[in-house]
């Protein structure tokens, strides 16, 4: 008996006690909507245990060349409003950790590659000011100060963020003729993260905002999938050749 209490507990993170009677109880394995919150709740947890490092492949880069080149300054920030805006967003609405938690990894490794940017570039405190700056507006977007419509506006900006976001960065790959300090396995880990996300939002939220919003980032990632794919055997050092 106390062994079945632990397991419940254990699971009750994943699935609901409906969902446990059903496959532990009347072992109903199939059942169609338990099924999906499963499969909702473990793409979830996935997406966040990829996302502690799923930018990690692309700072080690930029540390290793010692160099940003390839990676837009301003992608960065409108990134970063974005994950800004949806973090903010799903705390106020109260939507389970497992729905939105990848955004908080994404959001600090997103911060270190922009400070990157510029100190690399030789702008170290200009990099330290973006840091603050940020910082402490997102502290106060997640303040009780900041009305409901506010932060449900900057969600419904997530979209032009995203999609320039995406396009500053793609045409810079374009400009330059190669994908520079740019990582494919942050890009592709990335990309289908946001491809699980229109799944997850749909089960865990229903939230037709935050649907669109991963519908969207999941086709501006495409982009930059086709641009490594591209450019697979292009460098910057061949180009230099040219």
């Amino acid at each position: 008996m106390g062994e079945e209490y632990s397991l419940r507990g254990l699971l009750s993170f994943i699935v609901p006690d409906s969902c446990y009677e059903r496959f532990f109880v009347q072992f109903d394995v199939l059942h169609g909507p338990c099924l999906k919150i499963l499969l909702s709740k473990c793409l979830g947890l996935g997406v966040i245990a990829g996302s502690v490092m799923v930018k990690v492949p692309q700072i080690v880069k930029i540390v290793k060349a010692r160099s940003a080149v390839g990676i837009s300054f301003n992608a960065i920030l409108s990134e970063l409003v974005a994950i800004g805006g949806t973090i903010a967003y799903s705390v106020v609405n109260k939507y389970p950790f497992s729905a939105w938690g990848e955004a908080l990894f994404l959001l600090m490794q997103t911060l270190i590659i922009g400070f990157f940017t510029q100190h690399y570039g030789g702008k170290t405190a200009k990099g330290l000011i973006f840091l603050a700056l940020y910082l402490a507006g997102l502290q106060l977007l997640l303040s009780p100060i900041t009305p409901l419509g506010v932060i449900t506006f900057l969600q419904a900006l997530n979209m032009p963020a995203i999609i320039s976001s995406k396009l500053l960065q793609a045409g810079m790959v374009y400009r330059t003729g190669h994908t520079g300090q740019l990582s494919a396995i942050t890009v592709i880990l990335v990309s289908a993260g946001s491809l699980a996300r229109i799944f997850t939002s749909l089960q865990e939220t229903g939230d037709e905002l935050l649907v669109l919003t991963y519908v969207v980032a999941s086709c501006c990632n495409g982009i930059l999938v086709f641009q490594l794919i591209y450019y697979w055997n292009v460098h910057p050092a061949v180009k230099k050749k040219k």
